[in-house]
C-alpha cells in the first residue's frame, strides 16, 4: 500500500487527477472502474476540464461502474447511471459502446450480475477508482461481506439506507472482483471516513470493515486528506 496524505479535498482531487491522467496517457485504451459518490466528484471535474482543454483523450477508454441502487430508473437523479453521465461521461469523448454500467432497471438482477461479472472477466480492470463508506464499505460491499464475494444483489445496511435515502437494495461488484483489478486508487476525505481509514491502514483485516481486505492488494494507492487521516 502506498499512502499519500494531502491537506484538504481540493488537493486530494488534484492529486488523484494527476495520477489518473498519467495512467491514461501511458495506456490510452485503459479499462477503468469508476466509483460514484461525492468524494470522486472533484476528480471527475478535473478530468472533464482536461478533456475540454484537449489534454486527455478518452476515445479508447472502456468504463465499468462499481454499483447501482436497485431497483431504480436510469433517469432518476439519484441513480449512479444519471450521476456518471451528468458529471463525467457527457463531458468527455468516451464512446457510449465502451461504457458498461450495472442496470438498476433490470427485471432479473441475478442474471445482470452474472453477465456483468463475465464482462469484467473478459475485460480485466486496469485501474479501479474507489471511494469509501464511513462504515468501511467499498462499492456496496457492506460490513459482513466476504473476501470471495462477486457481483451480486445486496441488502444495504441500515446506516447506508439512512444516509442515502434511496433504496434498501443495490447491485455491487464484489470484493474478489475488485481485488482482481491491476491497480486500485482509493480516495477518502473528511472526519466521517477517519475510522474506516484507520481500519484499512492499521486495523485487523476484518469483514466487518470490508475496506481492510484491500491491504492484501499488491498495487493499492490511497489518498487521504488531514481529516480522513486524523486517527492515524
Amino acid at each position: 500500500m502506498k499512502l499519500i496524505k494531502v491537506k484538504n479535498y481540493r488537493e486530494l482531487s488534484e492529486k488523484a487527477f494527476q495520477i489518473v491522467s498519467e495512467e491514461i496517457r501511458k495506456k490510452p485504451n485503459l479499462v477503468m472502474g469508476f466509483a460514484a459518490g461525492k468524494t470522486t466528484l472533484g476528480l471527475y471535474r478535473n478530468l472533464a476540464g482536461a478533456y475540454k482543454k484537449k489534454q486527455i483523450d478518452f476515445s479508447k477508454i472502456k468504463a465499468f461502474d462499481l454499483d447501482e441502487y436497485y431497483p431504480i430508473k436510469n433517469n432518476n437523479k439519484k441513480s449512479f447511471y444519471y450521476h456518471f453521465f451528468r458529471n463525467l461521461f457527457n463531458k468527455i469523448n468516451i464512446k457510449k459502446e465502451n461504457i458498461r454500467l450495472l442496470n438498476g432497471e433490470t427485471k432479473n438482477p441475478e442474471k445482470e450480475c452474472r453477465n456483468y461479472e463475465e464482462e469484467i472477466r473478459k475485460n480485466p480492470i486496469d485501474f479501479q477508482i474507489l471511494g469509501l463508506g464511513s462504515n468501511g464499505h467499498i462499492g456496496f460491499n457492506e460490513p459482513g461481506s466476504e473476501l470471495n464475494s462477486k457481483t451480486r444483489l445486496v441488502n444495504l445496511s441500515k446506516e447506508t439506507v439512512k444516509i442515502k435515502k434511496v433504496t434498501k437494495r443495490a447491485l455491487t461488484v464484489g470484493i474478489s472482483t475488485i481485488m482482481k483489478s491491476k491497480k486500485i486508487l482509493l480516495l477518502a476525505s473528511g472526519k466521517k471516513k477517519a475510522k474506516a481509514v484507520y481500519s484499512l491502514v492499521k486495523g485487523e483485516i476484518d469483514k466487518n470493515y470490508p475496506v481492510s481486505f484491500l491491504r492484501r492488494h499488491k498495487n493499492l494507492l490511497v489518498i487521504i486528506d488531514e481529516e480522513a487521516g486524523s486517527l492515524l
